[in-house]
């Protein structure tokens, strides 16, 4: 979970995001084919806030780099979140 004090950007999102605590979904992918065990990671960030009643979910996957843009944006410190 992610909470932002401020409404922020994404570049995977086609709007400012209101402040809020998002859940994050982190997944790890083997990557196939190599002679040695890889993973790929990925984020996904679900929308609306926790705190907003909606019957509409909708899971917006976002770049590492990004996020880190935004929560650094926001004032936080997200070294170690990742």
């Amino acid at each position: 979970m992610l909470t932002f004090e401020k409404a922020f950007r994404l570049a995977s999102a086609d709007m400012s995001l209101p402040a809020g605590t998002y859940r994050v979904l982190i997944e790890s992918e083997e990557i196939p084919g190599l002679s040695f065990s890889a993973y790929r990671r990925s984020l996904t960030l679900q929308l609306p806030a926790i705190s907003v009643r909606s019957n509409r979910v909708r899971m917006l996957p976002v770049d590492t780099d990004d996020l880190v843009a935004a929560l650094q944006a926001d004032g936080q410190d997200p070294t170690g979140r990742f």
